[in-house]
């Protein structure tokens, strides 16, 4: 499952809530492999976000009900998302 539409509002749920500062300090390989070895670890907040697309106090407040693994796990997976969308906008 992917996450579907403005990943900036992702984003910007996740900073406002405190988490991407954190994210951005923390080792990222230990995190990577558990989600690479578990890969529905995301599969529950992913059907939130798609869901609450345009709505951005429905899309925090549903964030909010998830722990903060998780919370840590989706705010690298939005990096990832905008790395790779960057990176096909800059080769075509």
């Amino acid at each position: 499952m992917y996450l579907q539409g403005n990943l900036q509002s992702v984003f910007d749920a996740l900073y406002e809530m405190g988490l991407i500062e954190p994210v951005l300090d923390m080792d990222w390989g230990n995190a990577i492999t558990d989600l690479r070895d578990n890969p529905d670890t995301l599969s529950e907040v992913i059907k939130v976000i798609n869901k609450h697309q345009g709505d951005q106090e429905a899309l925090r407040s549903e964030l909010e009900k998830f722990d903060d693994r998780i919370l840590s796990y989706l705010a690298m997976e939005v990096a990832r998302e905008f790395a790779d969308f960057h990176a096909r906008g800059e080769v075509h």
